[in-house]
């Protein structure tokens, strides 16, 4: 009998990185990346699952941005010309070092691996990704979620309940157009919670969303349970915390399984260790070295000096981790259970882009956790949000506090001196989007698509990605510029509409360019009476 459950959680999400005005984008291939490396590789994953008749339960919130990048036509058509450009160089690189035994072998993995990738993506799911996930979901073995509709950091959008509910009522909107129900949970991007917006939540019929651990242990009254059971906030929406002893084993930069000397190194790519003239082609276009994908090294300690990556040797290390992280769930909560008198559930909650993208080995650890889970104890066992609220529909009522799982916690990562400059601006272009949706209750036709595009532009400019990128300084320039730019194509908008002057061209334009959700309807954004 088990004594508790496991409920892991993979945050799938992007900002939205669809550039058609370039034929060669560097942030478009962040996206080709975590489909080379993270989604393709989850979704073979759970299809092997399945397919073995193992019983796992995985929950995976895939963002909106994610969800309608994944689903344009377009970005299609370029990953395709992104993974055969893999192929071919994969191809030169066998060749290459055909005398290079050590190297040989893995350049024939990087070659087999994308031959496989493009005939599951373009063959086997006929490039319909969500579609791919649906089915699982649709099996019962993966729990989807959704996210506020542009990853809008919402504690710091409290200013404007408006435009809280839009990034909430858009982002149920679009799962139900991808997958054709309303969403049962939430990630709240970055896990950032403010008092109220469960409310919100409760409106859309939305059951629960994740909390970092202090959000829910700082609840008043604190939980009885501590972050082992859900919570019921006044609103009836249930918050889950996140347990901090599993997030560790993975997540820490010394203690993380992630970490082991024997795992690839991301940080060694063959587009930065090649010759220039080798290379060339399959960089961006200008010549600037980027990520291929293609890395021979492991990451062999705390040197320059790297040695030659050993797959099957990471394999190995990936299934002892999968043993250890299990054993551990066993024992904390065979503990648990005594002292609580309930089955605990551990919420494991970690970003999906970690594993396969950060951490090569990563699928193939959530592959083995789930098969040891299912064959080799019956202590534990996994479940999603859902189903636990089912098994355990009583629970206590607490109101969680303020909080994030960002550096300490609360709100400083995406409000500091590096991007408090941008608030005043989206605080504005919110009011005035209420504004338009106010004064323009029942707008048609051309009217109507302005008002749709205004919503889009302020979503865009919403999201969290650009303050965290401007924070962290990494690609600040590209952040600041998409903040500006939103801005003020938002404001160029609102004037044109309040001055009975909108440029049909000009709105075509930026329509084909940030063509995000094509459900959206303005009116979310209307006072509410």
């Amino acid at each position: 009998m088990a004594l508790g459950y496991l409920s892991l959680l993979l945050h799938a999400h992007l900002p939205y990185v669809r550039h058609p005005e370039y034929s060669d984008s560097f942030e478009e291939d962040w996206f080709y990346e975590a489909l080379t490396e993270t989604y393709l590789p989850l979704l073979q994953v759970y299809e092997n699952l399945l397919d073995d008749g193992v019983d796992f339960h995985i929950t995976m919130s895939i963002t909106p941005p994610l969800m309608e990048m994944l689903s344009d036509h377009f970005l299609q058509d370029r990953y395709l010309r992104h993974i055969e450009k893999l192929i071919e160089l994969a191809e030169k690189e066998v060749h290459r070092t055909k005398k290079e035994p050590e190297f040989n072998s893995i350049a024939n993995m990087y070659l087999i691996n994308f031959l496989d990738l493009r005939n599951r993506y373009a063959e086997i799911y006929r490039r319909d990704i969500v579609g791919a996930f649906k089915r699982i979901m649709e099996a019962g073995k993966l729990e989807i979620i959704t996210c506020a509709a542009t990853h809008g950091f919402l504690p710091l959008m409290d200013i404007s309940k408006e435009a809280v509910r839009a990034q909430i009522k858009i982002a149920a909107a679009n799962y139900q157009k991808h997958l054709g129900k309303r969403p049962a949970g939430i990630w709240l991007p970055e896990c950032g919670y403010h008092p109220g917006h469960d409310e919100i939540l409760n409106e859309e019929g939305i059951k629960y969303f994740i909390i970092d651990t202090h959000g829910l242990l700082y609840a008043a009254p604190r939980p009885r349970y501590a972050v082992f059971a859900p919570v019921y906030c006044p609103s009836g929406v249930a918050a889950f915390g996140r347990d901090p002893e599993s997030s560790k084993q993975v997540w820490s930069a010394k203690e993380g399984y992630p970490g082991d000397n024997d795992y690839r190194e991301f940080y060694r790519d063959v587009g930065y260790d090649l010759d220039l003239d080798y290379i060339k082609p399959y960089i961006h276009e200008s010549g600037q070295r980027i990520n291929t994908g293609i890395k021979y090294h492991r990451i062999t300690g705390e040197t320059n000096h790297k040695e030659p990556y050993h797959h099957g040797r990471a394999m190995e290390k990936a299934a002892t981790h999968a043993g250890h992280f299990m054993f551990n769930r066993e024992k904390q909560v065979e503990h648990l259970y005594h002292i609580l008198g309930r089955e605990p559930i551990i919420v494991a909650p970690y970003d999906a882009e970690l594993f396969g993208h950060w951490w090569y080995e990563g699928p193939a650890w959530i592959d083995y956790l789930c098969r040891k889970i299912h064959y080799d104890q019956n202590t534990v066992k996994m479940i999603s949000p859902s189903i636990y609220l089912q098994m355990y529909p009583k629970n206590q009522i607490a109101s969680p506090t303020l909080s994030s799982w960002g550096y300490k916690g609360y709100c400083e990562v995406w409000l500091e001196s590096s991007n408090d400059w941008i608030y005043r601006h989206l605080h504005k272009a919110a009011e005035r989007m209420t504004e338009l949706s106010n004064k323009f209750p029942n707008a048609e036709d051309l009217l109507r698509r302005a008002l749709n595009q205004a919503a889009r532009e302020v979503l865009l400019a919403q999201s969290s990605d650009w303050a965290f990128i401007m924070k962290t300084g990494t690609m600040v320039e590209y952040a600041r510029k998409r903040t500006e730019e939103h801005i003020l194509k938002f404001t160029r908008l609102y004037e044109e509409i309040l001055g009975n002057r909108i440029n049909e061209k000009g709105l075509s334009e930026v329509e084909y360019k940030d063509n995000i959700f094509s459900e959206i309807d303005y009116s979310v954004y209307a006072s509410r009476r």
